[in-house]
């Protein structure tokens, strides 16, 4: 794949909402800022995670593996769902501590379909040398920090208000993209979408 195409794939995909994306923007809105840009972190290295293995050596096993892939899928989907029950339990409070942690995003990110996307479809693996998906995987750096500070502004702009004035609808919201999310990775896992 070319650099341009790669670059193109990619920025769609990470600015598609998702689980990471909801949680980067509920902490924009419940934390601030200044205050979630840490998160940006989690999120590339959780990516970087998934990613680099997948593109050395993980996807040609993977591909003779469909009860690996399930499990994976199955695995994500269920941290979603975790993530969405804890969202409706403990709605964010605006200025207080948000429930979204620097661990929770990671996690989110490792178990993202996305990267799964990225490491086995749209960067060329590693045949002839290990070098070579290096500047994929720099492009990849680049943009992930730009979009995941784009979604922390999101929150902390556009959807500061609204958890403001109702932070229980805000959270419960937030909480149901998720269970969405969820409910569509484990729907893809065994088959029914």
């Amino acid at each position: 794949m070319a650099l341009s195409a790669f670059v193109v794939a990619v920025l769609l995909l990470l600015l598609t909402p998702g689980p990471t994306n909801t949680l980067l923007a509920v902490s924009g809105a419940s934390a601030g800022m200044r205050r979630s840009v840490p998160l940006v972190g989690a999120e590339l290295a959780g990516y970087l995670t998934t990613i680099i293995p997948l593109s050395t050596f993980a996807g040609p096993w993977l591909s003779g593996q469909p009860q690996a892939a399930l499990a994976v899928k199955l695995a994500a989907a269920f941290w979603v769902l975790m993530l969405a029950a804890r969202l409706w339990r403990h709605p964010p409070r605006l200025g207080g501590e948000s429930p979204v942690t620097f661990r929770g995003v990671y996690a989110t990110t490792v178990l993202n379909p996305k990267g799964l996307i990225i490491g086995l479809a749209l960067i060329p693996p590693a045949a002839a040398s290990v070098l070579e998906p290096l500047p994929y995987l720099a492009v990849l750096a680049a943009l992930t920090v730009t979009v995941a500070l784009l979604w922390v502004a999101f929150g902390a702009t556009v959807l500061r208000r609204a958890a403001s004035t109702r932070p229980i609808v805000f959270g419960r919201l937030a909480a149901s993209f998720l269970l969405v999310f969820a409910a569509s990775l484990a729907g893809r896992a065994i088959g029914l979408i």
